[in-house]
């Protein structure tokens, strides 16, 4: 039988690995029109467990690709956190209730558990709309980039040759074992200590790993503990643990283990085959004494883990392969940080991939993934290190006078509810975020994402979030605060207009580069949408007015609390992953010339 050819194949942008990191970055390019394939080790998608807990801010990016209806409808909420610490009678009590979450601004101000399986099939589902599809089970063997700097520094060329490995080629007639792919760029997105991207490209996790052993279990508990259906660090004498409760009736436990349990004594290894779920449990069942606690239907899901806590020494080589998630930062899973940095990571990047594919950015852009997401990956480690030790670390007591007090553990969790949520992820200043007129919208930190807020359409008297105005596609968003004189907006209108046509050039004219609408500081009794000029109202939709809805139960406050002035108002550049790129004076425009000036390239021909 003769063997077949290698089969050669060209793409805009592999992406290795289909968990949620990968998920992401595919279903933001098959959005925004780029010719992406994902190819996954796997012989099927995750059925249950893993990673589960999605923060505010994540929920708000799945909302801007408009993904959170389907989130919201089949995962858990969790508004309320329980602790619980050492009590007189040798058992454990509650000590406190607070939210589960500190950020005031959330749109969605809880966080939400769905299993790994759920979260990656919302991507799946939608990526097969787009006639994406995840190709298994497929290993790649090989990646090369070319030594010719010319190559390199072209972005219109398939840059990166990987070959991948067919792995049930056998069992389908004429079928290719290997195949060479030339892509322009990969994402490797393909696991933490085993990521074969980072390790091919002999890039270094850098941190250390801790003593800290953790056991999971998820099951439907059979129990008299009263907070079941609320997030719970528990403190006691046999250990930590923490309850997350989960979609339907399940619930998830970490609990704390010691070295005994399940280390190996000759490799010092943790051996999985020590320890069984149901040992898990009885451990679990003397943390939460004197509450009971039963898996009646049995254990769904579990596992063991050793905390590491580890940054890639780079997150890109020449701006062509990129790692993300688990593949370029490892952290412990208490605080529901895994899943979500990872799938930040490629909401990230995909906008840039895009700008560069479609030659309206130079692969400069592409630095600034490194630059903001590396640093992020490192203040998280930071937290980690320090949230993690207070939750291992024994309770105060008259045996342990260095123990961890519920006070010192509850001020920890508050303190750094803004970081943990995602709502106080803060960039640094760079080509893609400007502070010179950071004054004329002072509450708007730019560097942040866009915090939500709700105005009323001038056309319908609508309520309308201004997060939906800014949909994940791929555009920039302008957003002119026009004040309370839209009289004198004909000169900046006309101004902007002349800047954005130019900006934008052949590529489809503005509305294919920019997502223009008008917020005014008017009231909907007096204003129509039609004072608006032209270039700020390409849609009739595209007017919003700082009112409150028509029963005055939403909506209002919008210029105070962005802390622009009604008088002189604003224009405020928000990218296309929700954050604030810059804000401009309505009479110095200037200043968003120089903002795309600064990464965007010249029109194409």
């Amino acid at each position: 039988m003769p063997v077949p050819l290698t089969k050669e194949s060209d793409v805009d942008v592999l992406i290795i690995g289909a968990g949620p990191a990968g998920l992401m970055c595919a279903n933001a390019l098959a959005n925004f029109g780029v010719n992406v394939r994902v190819v996954d080790q796997r012989p099927a998608k995750v059925a249950a467990g893993q990673a589960d807990g999605i923060q505010p801010r994540t929920i708000e990016v799945f909302q801007s690709y408009g993904l959170a209806e389907r989130l919201l409808r089949e995962g858990n909420q969790m508004h309320r956190a329980a602790f619980y610490n050492p009590g007189p009678n040798g058992g454990i009590e509650r000590t406190g209730r607070t939210p589960d979450v500190t950020a005031p601004t959330a749109r969605y101000p809880f966080e939400l558990t769905l299993h790994q399986g759920g979260i990656e099939a919302i991507f799946l589902d939608s990526m097969a709309s787009l006639g994406v599809r995840v190709e298994r089970p497929i290993i790649p063997t090989s990646i090369e980039l070319p030594t010719v700097d010319a190559e390199l520094k072209d972005p219109n060329s398939h840059a990166v040759k990987v070959v991948l490995k067919h792995l049930d080629a056998a069992a389908t007639e004429g079928a290719t074992e290997t195949e060479i792919v030339h892509a322009k760029f990969v994402l490797g997105a393909d696991g933490s200590a085993h990521s074969w991207v980072r390790k091919s490209l002999g890039i270094a996790m850098e941190g250390e790993q801790t003593d800290y052993i953790w056991g999971v279990l998820d099951f439907v508990p059979d129990t008299d503990f009263p907070d079941i259906r609320s997030r719970c660090a528990v403190h006691s004498h046999n250990g930590s643990c923490m309850v997350v409760p989960r979609e339907g009736d399940t619930v998830r436990l970490y609990v704390q283990l010691s070295d005994a349990d399940v280390r190996d004594g000759a490799t010092g290894r943790v051996d999985k085959n020590k320890f069984s779920p149901e040992r898990l449990l009885d451990v679990a069942r003397r943390s939460l004494s004197p509450y009971t606690v039963a898996a009646p239907h049995g254990v769904e899901w579990w596992t063991l883990y050793i905390i590491g806590q580890r940054v890639a020494s780079q997150f890109s080589v020449h701006e062509r392969v990129f790692i993300a998630g688990d593949a370029c930062h490892t952290h412990s899973p208490k605080a529901g940080q895994g899943m979500n940095a990872s799938m930040n990571d490629s909401h990230n990047l995909a906008w840039k991939l895009a700008h560069v594919l479609r030659g309206w950015a130079g692969l400069s852009l592409l630095k600034t993934y490194e630059s903001e997401r590396r640093k992020y990956a490192q203040d998280l480690i930071a937290f980690d290190k320090r949230f993690s030790a207070l939750f291992s670390s024994k309770p105060r007591t008259h045996e342990h006078a260095n123990g961890v007090t519920h006070e010192e553990f509850v001020e920890a969790f508050q303190t750094f509810g803004q970081f943990t949520s995602g709502i106080g992820v803060h960039y640094a200043p760079s080509s893609i975020t400007h502070t010179a007129h950071q004054a004329r919208a002072r509450a708007l930190a730019v560097g942040q994402r866009l915090p939500p807020r709700v105005f009323v359409r001038a056309a319908d008297a609508r309520p309308v979030d201004i997060h939906d105005m800014l949909p994940a596609d791929g555009r920039f968003g302008v957003a002119v605060f026009a004040g309370d004189a839209p009289a004198r907006l004909d000169t900046p209108a006309r101004e902007l207009d002349a800047l954005l046509r130019r900006l934008a050039g052949p590529r489809g004219g503005v509305a294919a580069v920019f997502n223009v609408f008008t917020v005014l500081a008017r009231s909907k009794d007096d204003a129509d949408y039609t004072d608006v000029p032209e270039p700020l109202r390409p849609h009739w939709s595209k007017v919003l007015l700082d009112d409150t809805d028509m029963f005055g139960r939403s909506g209002g406050g919008g210029y105070d609390a962005y802390g622009i002035d009604r008088a002189r108002g604003a224009v405020v550049i928000v990218r296309p992953d929700g954050f604030v790129g810059t804000v401009a004076p309505l009479e110095h425009l200037s200043e968003i010339d120089e903002y795309f000036s600064s990464f965007m390239v010249g029109p194409g021909p």
